[in-house]
C-alpha cells in the first residue's frame, strides 16, 4: 500500500508541477491538478491536505535533489572531480525535473513569497558551504583567484537554464524535446568552460 500511495503523490506532484510553472501558484486550481493527473480531487486532498503542501512537495522534488547535488564538493578535496559531479548532476536534475525546476526559479524570481522557510534556510546553508570550499581551494593554489559567489552563480545559471528556457534551447537547436545527448554535450562544455577558466587543478 505504501508503494501505491508513493507512486500516486509522484503523479499528483508531477502534473502539478505543470499546472504551477505554467500558470504560478495562485492561478493553479486543485481541481485542475486532478484533471490532468486523472485522479479524483478529493485524492489530492487525501495526500496533501492543502495546495499549499503540495506546492512544497512541488518545490522539495527538485529542492532536495539540488541539496544533494553538493555532496561531491562538500566530501571531496579534489576541485575538477568535485564540480565536474557537481555540474553532471545539476544538469541531470535539469533534465529529470523540468517543470519543479520552473516553478521553483519562478519562485525565486517572484522574491520567494511561498517558499518554505526551512527550505531557504537549507539552500542558503549550501551556498555557503560552497563559497567556503571553493575559497579553501583559492587559498590551497588549487585554482584561480575567481569570485567564489561569481563562479557558483554562473554554475547555477548554466545549468538550470537547460530545463527554466528549454523552449528557448530548443528553438535554437531547432528541435522539440532535448535528449540525453544535448545534457552530456552541455555536461562536457560547461565542464571545460569552468576547469580552464578557473585554472583548476586536480588535487
Amino acid at each position: 500500500m505504501s508503494r501505491i500511495r508513493e507512486k500516486n503523490q509522484e503523479v499528483i506532484i508531477k502534473f502539478a508541477g505543470r499546472l504551477f510553472a505554467e500558470q504560478g501558484f495562485a492561478a493553479t486550481k486543485v481541481a485542475d491538478i486532478a484533471k490532468l493527473a486523472d485522479v479524483p480531487k478529493p485524492n489530492v486532498y487525501y495526500y496533501f491536505k492543502t495546495k499549499e503542501n503540495l506546492y512544497r512537495a512541488v518545490l522539495e522534488s527538485v529542492t532536495q535533489p539540488l541539496l544533494e547535488a553538493s555532496s561531491p564538493i562538500e566530501q571531496l578535496d579534489d576541485p575538477a572531480q568535485a564540480l565536474t559531479s557537481y555540474i553532471q548532476t545539476k544538469l541531470r536534475i535539469s533534465r529529470d525535473h523540468p517543470f519543479a525546476s520552473k516553478v521553483f526559479a519562478n519562485e525565486v524570481m517572484s522574491g520567494a513569497p511561498y517558499l518554505p522557510s526551512d527550505i531557504g534556510d537549507e539552500l542558503l546553508a549550501q551556498s555557503r558551504m560552497i563559497i567556503t570550499k571553493l575559497e579553501r581551494w583559492i587559498e590551497k593554489g588549487m585554482m584561480a583567484r575567481v569570485s567564489p559567489q561569481h563562479l557558483m552563480f554562473t554554475i547555477w545559471a548554466s545549468t538550470q537554464t537547460y530545463a527554466d528556457f528549454s523552449w528557448q534551447i530548443c528553438n535554437v537547436l531547432e528541435k522539440e524535446a532535448l535528449d540525453d545527448q544535448d545534457f552530456a554535450d552541455a555536461a562536457e562544455f560547461l565542464t571545460q568552460l569552468v576547469i580552464r577558466g578557473c585554472q583548476i587543478k586536480s588535487a
